[in-house]
């Protein structure tokens, strides 16, 4: 039986926790038994001395097992999927993905989180439309998964409690970028979902945790091994991150691209290539289509059908929301009083973006948190974000900034244009997809 002060203490040392000393941690968490200031200090001590891979893979298993773990033995038809990314601004891509996956057929229990830091939540988007619970007892997720192909929900006390307290804790405390604490709490939750396989989306980049190639495949083989040991088809890839991913950045407007882009009224390039590589990875991975070419083609065909937009709207409905949001999105969701237009200050083309400043940005009007109890303004952020590369003349349309007065409007306008540089000559942009790991 060690003493709280004792683990912390060992590991703030250097030392490598026993497996004993990890799971009274993570009971503790979920007991309450370790205070908020004690895990905030345990939670430094791992990022500041980080875990080898028998403690990262001792402490995803004692997190997924702080909780009930979903079996899917003999009870779909196919296999059970998932994606998770790292985050980032602009990442919407799990509310399209989940339901094309599924018209795919493939089942997809997505156990999603909120925002972290610069980063926005798909639970915090779903949670914009009105009725949507992202709590749901375990026997109503089975249910809808099978009925569906495709669920998203949050962490529910059921599923992975301990990471839902050590994570609202990270957000707040400096230790989001911890390689073995984003290892645990990704795991955790899948591996309580009951997956076989998992794509994981490591971004990279300016608006990313891991700003280099060399920090996101640390990552990402923490990760991917960690899942293999595990017994899940695994692999990951190192997608962009160094500009917003799609047009808008902010919860209700995230959303709103989402049911734009499933019903084909506007795919913005640089999202759709995203989700096509993810989307094909996890077809391949299941088995479900033996090539990257036909993965795309059966990905775009749930699309043009749609019969994705249509499960989409199915699993709003059935976790609460409303029936016809699909056709009439703008009588549920929320719009900001004050929509205001950030304008080119000269010509040139938009040569780089500092993504976490954008980020914050949407934090400070409202659209995150500072601390983990604080409500979120839904409807704040930024609308038709021009992609980098793109040349423009002094006075163009860059942005639309929603916010909650003329005042904060004003003030999100101008670090929007601070976090972006101008150059006379067409930038060289990144790959959309950096690496992949295996």
């Amino acid at each position: 039986m060690y003493l709280p002060q004792e683990i912390i203490k060992l590991k703030r040392n250097g030392g490598q926790l026993p497996q004993a000393a990890i799971e009274q941690f993570v009971k503790g968490i979920t007991d309450n038994s370790f205070s908020e200031g004690q895990t905030a200090a345990l939670a430094m001590a791992i990022y500041l001395n980080g875990m080898v891979t028998e403690e990262t893979v001792a402490l995803t298993r004692a997190m997924r097992d702080s909780g009930a773990v979903l079996n899917w033995a003999g009870k779909l038809n196919g296999p059970v999927v998932d994606k998770h990314s790292t985050g980032g601004v602009g990442d919407k891509v799990s509310l399209m993905l989940a339901p094309m996956i599924a018209a795919c057929g493939a089942y997809v229990p997505m156990i999603a989180g909120r925002g972290l830091g610069h980063t926005g939540g798909t639970v915090d988007k779903l949670e914009t439309i009105p009725g949507y619970s992202c709590t749901q007892p375990l026997a109503k997720i089975q249910a809808e998964v099978a009925r569906l192909g495709c669920v998203i929900v949050g962490q529910s006390a059921e599923l992975a409690p301990a990471d839902r307290r050590l994570y609202l804790i990270r957000d707040v405390t400096a230790t989001v970028e911890s390689i073995p604490l984003i290892t645990a709490s990704i795991l955790s939750k899948k591996l309580a979902a009951g997956l076989d396989v998992l794509t994981m989306d490591v971004k990279i980049g300016s608006g990313a945790i891991m700003k280099n190639v060399a920090d996101a495949s640390a990552l990402a083989t923490s990760i991917v091994n960690t899942a293999k040991g595990a017994g899940v088809k695994t692999q990951a890839l190192l997608t962009d991150m160094n500009e917003c991913l799609g047009a808008t950045a902010g919860n209700v407007l995230e959303v709103l691209e989402t049911l734009d882009y499933l019903t084909g009224k506007y795919r913005e390039p640089r999202l759709h290539q995203v989700t096509l590589e993810l989307g094909a990875s996890m077809l391949q991975l299941a088995g479900l289509q033996p090539d990257k070419a036909s993965a795309i083609k059966a990905l775009e065909h749930s699309l043009t059908s749609g019969k994705a937009a249509e499960i989409f709207a199915q699993m709003v409905a059935a976790m609460g929301g409303p029936a016809d949001l699909m056709e009439k999105p703008q009588q549920y969701l929320a719009a900001a009083p004050v929509v205001q237009d950030i304008l080119a200050p000269q010509d040139g083309f938009l040569a780089s973006s500092d993504t976490v400043a954008v980020g914050m940005a949407v934090v400070r009007l409202g659209g995150g948190r500072a601390h983990p109890a604080q409500q979120i303004d839904p409807a704040v952020g930024f609308s038709d974000v021009l992609a980098l590369g793109i040349k423009v003349t002094k006075g163009d349309l860059l942005a639309r900034v929603h916010a909650a007065s003329k005042e904060a409007a004003d003030k999100a306008s101008s670090e929007y244009l601070a976090a972006l540089t101008f150059s006379d000559m067409a930038p060289a942009l990144n790959p959309i997809v950096h690496k992949v790991i295996d």
